[in-house]
């Protein structure tokens, strides 16, 4: 009698060798909704914590791929503001996620040259996740590859009115003139200050909605949507939609 293993990965999109990576085409920021660790569970009679573990260990996976495809930033949605209004349970499940996936994953981000960040409300997260947060980006803050920069506690639009709020005090203490604002100047009071935007974003699930996930950023993204559940997301899917892109011509609102 033959048994699922229940985290076996099911490759739900065979290699395809006409996806070629380009070196020269390279998307320097990838953006990524990681969208179906409970679908994932639910579909194997797992609880959905088992599906976040799971996810946990993709992100490893994906982190590896993007250094080996030399992209400059990685930002990951790994949980957003509207997220505090799951279960208790799985809440506190997801906070301690950050201090596992460290334990075990640090030491080789140090020695791939991973710098960790992160955007979203810091201070609204648990002592215990912050602080194994703040561990890892002081051991990694002198590393110049890849940028791995992970979405916590994070809302677009909750940011782009702390922005609004920022620049309004800014305006009033005189320190700026109504006329030195523009898109660059208003971007500076956004999380991702001193970031490149987005140049291609991926939705895993088949979900194709933003979910509040960068809404200003991601204004001349690539978008690229795929049915795999994140827990099955894989180097040739990821192959795949970084072909994808490198057939597209960005435009910019040009011809």
């Amino acid at each position: 009698m033959s048994m699922k293993l229940p985290f076996f990965k099911n490759k739900q999109e065979e290699t395809d060798d006409s996806c070629k990576i380009e070196t020269k085409n390279i998307p320097k920021h990838v953006a990524i909704i990681m969208d179906g660790n409970g679908r994932w569970a639910k579909k194997r009679g797992l609880p959905r914590i088992a599906g976040h573990k799971e996810g946990m260990n993709t992100v490893k996976d994906i982190v590896r791929i993007a250094t080996k495809y030399k992209i400059e930033i990685l930002t990951l949605y790994a949980f957003s503001t509207e997220n505090w209004k799951r279960p208790k349970s799985e809440v506190e499940f997801l906070m301690k996620l950050p201090k596992e996936f460290l334990h075990t994953f640090l030491p080789e981000l140090i020695e791939k040259n991973v710098r960790i960040e992160t955007i979203g409300e810091f201070d609204g997260l648990p002592t215990h996740t912050k602080e194994a947060i703040q561990y890892a980006k002081e051991q990694t803050k002198d590393n110049n590859g890849l940028l791995l920069n992970f979405a916590l506690n994070y809302g677009s639009r909750y940011e782009i009115m702390r922005a609004i709020k920022q620049v309004y005090t800014e305006l009033e203490k005189t320190e700026l003139t109504i006329d030195q604002l523009d898109e660059d100047t208003f971007s500076n009071y956004l999380y991702t200050k001193g970031l490149s935007d987005p140049d291609l974003l991926i939705r895993t699930s088949g979900e194709q909605r933003l979910s509040n996930f960068l809404l200003w950023q991601l204004a001349y993204a690539e978008f690229w949507f795929t049915d795999v559940l994140w827990p099955d997301f894989s180097e040739e899917i990821f192959r795949r939609a970084l072909h994808d892109y490198q057939q597209r011509k960005r435009r910019y609102g040009g011809i």
